[in-house]
């Protein structure tokens, strides 16, 4: 189509459509349905108890024990979808405990908290309380080496082996820098301390290799301790496809394997797409044979994931699509910028979900497929692949990634108030919680409980804020009325009581004197200075003036004070006197 300059998109669409009727029409020449354990996992990753159907990795597997043994920390790096999180598993654990069953072995994936992970797991193994080991790591980075060391203080013979699958999702997951470098800390100092009693392996994407180097602790330890895992050789892929069939009686068909092979072969990341197919092809098998026919109606390779996707997707009612497209979207972590990274997917837990009660039933659609892994109170995608290969997946991602950015601050929003103790100093306001607001309106089922809570929190703050404002708005207008009309009713008085004076009944004083402050009338005033001095002087060296006492001020002459001097021990008060208005 491209080549023809078509139209792509408008093509895409019609391919899920014509995908959905395949599918229907292809529902009939599945297998009947039996007991018997499929030779294949899917898109999940191989765990430790599937170590029987797990071929094709046995040199890489003997090369990861071997510097297990040798270097305390262990980097194994690879694409996604290579089968990092199976060779872990399903290769070296395996084996580890085939040598020696009671081992101590804890698996982690770091999730938004790799401290709190750490010490779920680690409490297992001590059988103390996580809340007080989380604590306990949280306050210092080397209480995990004490931990372990502690654990194991009865077992010479023996360390811990801590791996850590999935490692870049301190990076993708959590937001606290301060816990990251903790959690990066604690690693260190456990296994380079001198007393070490733990290993540690993390299995890391390469497209985080340079985050890991950001970390000097980190990029110094990896230096001489990687194991780089790529794609399966042709002999590996054969062994992969075929023996894990045998083992159960089944056998492959000969152009099946031929086709296989060269569509896997020099791929990265086609692993669980080969094994998603695989499954696929031996639920279409021919008695117990799998068969190029099969492997064709499931959709091959590149579109086995998709056509799986599809049908789960069109067997939903059309409010439970809605419903899909909100619980897919949660499960995907979003890339900064989308040119230079790629979405990953997104490990939640329940009480994230909406309450919706068809929530369920999506759940379990896809969970039916393999397409989504339920793991007690957690959910995830099964495998990144989902995200690369359901056009319609990535569809969505693209066309509402505004949205889906702002809910997903909206989300981590919630879990920090809610981890705040619902703290208002936490809650959204102005621009911010306009939007979730509206996102609110807009798709009223799509946010949690928990989301709802954080977003009618928010209303209601800005409310009550609004309302103080309109308050102190009316105590202040209320206030400068009643300033307006006391200065109103002064200036009456004022007037009416000047007016009064001016018809020359009884002298006042109209300037501030400190003996006369209310500014009363001369009455009162004569009272107020009955124990000042009966004359008042004003001389200085070379001129003398004229005394007068205050008692011969007549009705129609008014003082002026100026009381502000003292010299050589002697208080002046100069006194103007202006007769009649006259200013003399």
């Amino acid at each position: 189509m491209r080549a023809c300059d078509g139209d792509t998109e408008e093509w895409e669409r019609r391919w899920h459509a014509l995908a959905g009727e395949l599918a229907a029409r292809s529902a009939p020449e599945l297998a009947p349905p039996d007991d018997s354990p499929p030779p294949y996992v899917g898109l999940a990753a191989f765990q430790p108890e599937d170590a029987e159907r797990y071929f094709g990795r046995e040199t890489l597997t003997q090369q990861l024990l071997d510097k297990v043994a040798d270097r305390r920390f262990l980097g194994v790096f690879g694409a996604s979808g290579v089968g990092k999180s199976s060779l872990l598993r399903a290769g070296l654990i395996a084996q580890l405990r085939r040598g020696a069953a009671d081992r101590p072995i804890i698996v982690i994936t770091p999730g938004p908290h790799p401290i709190e992970e750490c010490a779920v797991q680690l409490a297992g193994l001590t059988g103390e309380s996580a809340a007080a080991l989380r604590a306990e790591l949280r306050a210092d980075a080397a209480n995990l080496h004490l931990r372990v060391r502690q654990a194991l203080a009865d077992r010479d013979d023996t360390d811990l082996l801590l791996v850590i699958d999935q490692f870049e999702e301190i990076f993708t997951l959590c937001r606290d820098a301060e816990e990251r470098e903790l959690f990066i800390n604690a690693l260190i100092i456990a296994t380079h301390a001198p007393t070490s009693r733990c290993r540690v392996v993390i299995g890391v994407r390469t497209d985080f290799y340079t985050q890991c180097a950001h970390y000097a602790e980190l990029a110094g330890a990896l230096q001489d301790g990687q194991v780089l895992v790529g794609p399966m050789t042709t002999d590996q892929l054969r062994r992969a496809i075929t023996q894990p069939a045998v083992r159960l009686g089944h056998t492959v068909e000969t152009p099946l394997l031929v086709t296989l092979v060269a569509d896997a072969a020099g791929e990265a990341g086609v692993l669980p797409l080969l094994s998603h197919a695989l499954l696929a092809t031996w639920r279409r098998r021919r008695g117990n044979t799998l068969t190029l026919a099969g492997y064709q109606a499931a959709g091959g390779i590149q579109h086995a994931l998709a056509h799986t996707a599809e049908t789960a997707y069109r067997a939903l009612a059309d409010d439970e699509q809605a419903v899909a497209k909100g619980l897919l979207a949660r499960l995907v972590a979003l890339a900064d910028d989308p040119d230079d990274g790629e979405d990953t997917r997104r490990r939640i837990t329940r009480d994230e979900l909406p309450a919706d009660p068809r929530i369920g039933i999506v759940l379990e659609r896809f969970a039916t497929a393999r397409l989504i892994t339920l793991d007690g109170d957690s959910v995830q995608i099964t495998h990144e692949a989902l995200i690369r290969c359901w056009s319609r997946l990535r569809d969505w991602l693209t066309t509402d990634r505004a949205n889906l950015c702002l809910h997903r601050h909206l989300t981590e929003a919630a879990d920090d108030w809610e981890a705040l103790g619902r703290d208002p100093g936490e809650l959204y306001r102005g621009t911010r919680l306009e939007r979730a607001r509206q996102l609110a309106v807009r798709e009223p089922t799509a946010l949690s409980p928990r989301e709802q809570a954080f977003v009618n929190a928010g209303i209601a703050a800005e409310a009550a804020h609004r309302a103080d404002a309109r308050r102190h708005t009316r105590r202040q207008r209320l206030l400068l009325a009643t300033v307006a009309l006391l200065m109103a009713t002064g200036t009456a008085v004022a007037i009416a009581y000047a007016t009064e004076q001016g018809s020359g009944n009884t002298p006042c004083w109209t300037s501030f004197d400190p003996l006369n402050p209310e500014g009363a009338p001369m009455e009162q005033y004569y009272r107020n200075c009955e124990k000042l001095e009966r004359r008042v002087a004003a001389e200085d060296e070379e001129d003398k003036y004229r005394h007068r006492t205050v008692w011969d001020l007549q009705p129609d002459q008014v003082a002026h004070w100026h009381w502000n001097r003292t010299t050589k021990g002697h208080h002046y008060t100069t006194v103007y006197v202006t007769t009649g208005g006259s200013g003399h």
